[in-house]
């Protein structure tokens, strides 16, 4: 019988680590997904993590759950996504599980809601956290920020559906880089 891989369990137990911070749902895992992939093993780089964050927005289910089985694939192929995928989840089945039976015991406890009011501020901190990170690495021309401020007009303001955005923005990106890239030939040209 063949001894599990050292990177399988490598990679499940440091999702199990980030999963343990469920709280505030998948967008508050990002900076820690970051600092464990990008800074501490290496398995990505920035721009990669960032576009398993698009990719993993785009697909159906949890961002998180989608970028650590992406991570998961590129370190170890089919198993390396089971095993991280398996490791994001398993915090949050183990809590789910527990607070099934006792929910309706703290369900009115205002100790119970004061603390969830100061946990959604904490959750807040961390998901801007990981927008100012991200923005540092992804808007780099003037386009870049009219995108963003579209996208957040039409979502925010507007109540357009995400996927809509998600969809517009693709194309956008595509027309305004091939737009970007044909200037920078015809300035070569004029060279």
């Amino acid at each position: 019988m063949k001894v599990i891989d050292r990177s399988l369990i490598q990679l499940y137990f440091t999702f199990l680590r980030i999963g343990l911070f469920t709280i505030g749902g998948g967008y508050a895992m990002l900076p820690l997904i970051q600092k464990e992939v990008v800074e501490r093993y290496g398995w990505a780089t920035d721009e990669e993590v960032i576009n398993y964050y698009a990719i993993g927005q785009s697909t159906p289910g949890i961002i998180a759950v989608n970028t650590a089985t992406f991570i998961g694939v590129k370190q170890g192929g089919f198993l390396g996504g089971v095993a991280a995928t398996l490791g994001m989840v398993t915090p949050s089945w183990i809590i789910i599980s527990l607070l099934a039976h006792f929910i309706d015991a703290f369900r009115e406890n205002p100790y119970v809601e004061k603390a969830f009011m100061g946990i959604r501020i904490m959750v807040l901190a961390l998901i801007l956290s990981a927008v100012i990170k991200m923005g540092q690495k992804v808007l780099k021309h003037i386009s870049d920020y009219f995108l963003m401020m579209l996208g957040l007009i039409l979502v925010a303001f507007l109540d357009i559906t995400p996927v809509y955005v998600i969809l517009m923005g693709a194309i956008l990106g595509v027309i305004i880089q091939s737009l970007g890239k044909r200037q920078e030939r015809e300035g070569k040209n004029l060279d």
